[in-house]
């Protein structure tokens, strides 16, 4: 396998892995009033920002790859801009439609955010750090009825500026 792609891969879930513990840390002292507001407001601040503040607090991770070798930097520079987008959508997926969450038993950041838990869900994207560090709390949810069949469209219908 060609070094780029392994690091491509290897950003992924070391991507997931810095989104828990930033946003865990949000939670006891990095930037704890703006995400407190965050909390208040209850709503993602669109695709774009989310993207920005998450490719942003994570620039030392995302260059790590040039450690080892330029192409290895380049693919996991890739890996990590590539989970960046995808945790964005996510997040503000779970604000505005947690039910088409399909990739997730639960959408445990809506659930964070619906049952105001300041210890538990960290996990936006995933869930799986969370149940590997004890901080997951399992809470009833009933996902919506469906009305019909999902259209594609749908998934696009979030904030994105």
């Amino acid at each position: 396998m060609p070094v780029w792609l392994t690091a491509f891969l290897m950003a992924l879930p070391v991507g997931s892995l810095v989104e828990y513990w930033g946003h865990r840390a949000m939670h006891s002292w990095l930037l704890r009033k703006r995400h407190a507001r965050h909390h208040q407001a209850g709503a993602g601040q669109g695709w774009l920002g989310e993207f920005f503040d998450y490719t942003v607090g994570s620039l030392f991770f995302l260059l790590a790859g040039f450690l080892y070798s330029s192409e290895a930097g380049w693919g996991f520079a890739a890996g990590a801009l590539a989970f960046a987008a995808f945790a964005a959508y996510s997040h503000q997926l779970q604000h505005e439609h947690p039910e088409l969450c399909f990739w997730l038993s639960r959408p445990v950041h809506f659930l964070h955010h619906q049952n105001h838990m300041w210890h538990h869900n960290f996990g936006i994207s995933l869930d799986i750090w969370d149940r590997v560090f004890g901080t997951y709390q399992h809470v009833e949810w009933t996902q919506p009825l469906a009305r019909g069949r999902r259209m594609w469209s749908q998934f696009l219908q979030i904030k994105w500026l």
